[in-house]
């Protein structure tokens, strides 16, 4: 799969700096499959008829969704990690259409309802996480997963195999973050939140629509 490699749009890295979910790297491998056993099974939790991810990147998941015959699209802010992912979906055989360049806040009920919303690595890059829940509220039909990386532990990972030492171990362009208890805490403020995970080193929630 092709990945963005450290592109910048607007100032903002955008996609993935390199391919983690095919590295060869053992421990790479081995948190993206904590990672994926994590997201793969609130997805089947949520049992979806349609998932619509936002932030998709490269289209990754939304690949491995439709292969397995769930109706999925995705969408993303950067025109140029949209061309990507279409790139990789035609290779893979599979429509161009399914990747749409759209901004999280302006998203559109009438044109982006799903079933299942997924928004996963996203909120730490936002200026304004509230505004991008509040958004994801609009478009929301049944469940919602979001994930984002568990603080302090990220940065500190970050430290240890030397990355971003001037930066304290952040990543670039992660501006927000937040403890796993923290995050539960924001996100219970715009949802019910029904499922709550660890794949080390991220915090992952599976939520659904405010009760009335």
């Amino acid at each position: 799969m092709k990945v963005a490699g450290g592109l910048k749009e607007d100032g903002v890295v955008v996609g993935n700096t390199y391919d983690k979910y095919g590295s060869g790297n053992p421990i790479v491998r081995r948190l993206m499959a904590g990672f994926d056993r994590t997201l793969s099974g609130f997805v089947r939790r949520a049992d979806p008829e349609s998932i619509h991810e936002i932030g998709c990147g490269e289209g990754y998941w939304v690949e491995k969704w439709s292969r397995e015959g769930i109706s999925a699209r995705g969408s993303d802010f950067s025109k140029q990690v949209i061309d990507i992912a279409k790139t990789n979906a035609s290779a893979a055989g599979l429509s161009a259409n399914l990747f749409s360049v759209c901004s999280i806040y302006d998203l559109l009920p009438d044109r982006d309802t799903a079933d299942l919303i997924v928004c996963c690595e996203v909120l730490e890059h936002l200026e304004d996480p509230h505004a991008g829940l509040r958004a994801l509220q609009g478009i929301v039909g049944r469940h919602l997963i979001v994930s984002v990386p568990r603080e302090p532990l990220w940065c500190g990972l970050n430290l240890l195999r030397g990355k971003y030492v001037a930066n304290l171990g952040n990543t670039p362009g992660h501006i927000q973050h937040w403890s796993s208890s923290k995050f539960n805490k924001f996100v219970s403020h715009y949802f019910d939140v029904i499922g709550h995970a660890n794949p080390l080193p991220w915090t992952m929630l599976l939520c659904r629509p405010k009760s009335s």
